[in-house]
């Protein structure tokens, strides 16, 4: 059932490509693009060692938005760090657009990461001695992409955001919910596939929260956009096309999916 769900899903958001973004050349079918497979992660602290994760699995598809939920302490941040590619596990396998993560080292796994992944955070993040579109410009810079077109770029997503008035301020003349739309525009800076959001609305008021979802499920259903989203606010769940649900560090049988 899940994977005709999800299957369908994918189906209905390529029509919907086809019908509004002729020449979109996001791919909304075939293998998963992000992978997990029995990923386990033990800290050691002295001589006793917590596992964090207990043998995770679970799979991300093109053009998903996934919520990935669970109560505190269930692993839901580490396994964040292991989705987003950011951490390497203790044993088992991650596969990022196909590539074994555990195979490439850390300059070629950063470059790719940029390149996949753009990342929302609950604290938001930001430089706060640069201005909003200086915040937006920082992911190209890594990404060596030329001065002109960083800046065109950065004005673009600001006003995708709807902060083409706020370009020129810092992070402390602007509100909680205008930070999280820099840290969103900042996401999408090296036009990624897949955007990590980390409780993106856990420091926001509920109208601010509410409008940020609202611009994540935009992203999705307008530019293709795979959405992870690490939660524990079960409110947030109706955004989302799929639920994987997390407990003592390993997906809950039947918590794969609506």
């Amino acid at each position: 059932m899940e994977k005709h769900n999800r299957k369908q899903s994918a189906e209905t958001k390529k029509e919907h490509a086809a019908d509004g973004h002729k020449g979109h050349d996001r791919i909304c079918d075939g293998g998963p693009i992000i992978q997990l497979i029995d990923v386990w992660k033990v800290y050691k602290m002295g001589e006793v060692e917590v596992p964090a994760l207990r043998g995770l699995s679970l799979e991300v598809y093109p053009c998903e938005f996934v919520s990935i939920m669970g109560p505190s302490g269930s692993g839901k941040s580490t396994s964040m760090n292991m989705v987003g590619c950011l951490d390497i596990p203790t044993r088992g396998r991650i596969y990022l657009d196909g590539k074994d993560i555990a195979e490439l080292d850390e300059s070629h796994l950063a470059q790719i990461r940029g390149r996949k992944i753009g990342f929302v955070f609950q604290q938001f993040n930001l430089i706060s001695n640069l201005t909003a579109m200086e915040n937006v410009m920082m992911p190209m810079m890594f990404q060596d992409t030329p001065t002109y077109e960083r800046e065109e770029r950065a004005m673009r997503l600001l006003s995708t955001v709807g902060l083409e008035g706020r370009t020129h301020h810092r992070p402390t003349e602007l509100s909680g919910g205008e930070q999280q739309r820099v840290a969103i525009a900042r996401a999408l800076a090296n036009d990624p596939p897949v955007i990590l959001a980390d409780e993106p609305t856990g420091n926001l008021d509920s109208r601010r929260g509410q409008e940020i979802m609202e611009l994540l499920r935009t992203l999705h259903e307008r530019e293709m956009k795979t959405i992870i989203m690490v939660t524990h606010d079960e409110k947030l769940s109706k955004y989302a096309d799929r639920i994987i649900y997390i407990k003592d560090g390993k997906v809950l049988e039947g918590g794969n999916g609506k």
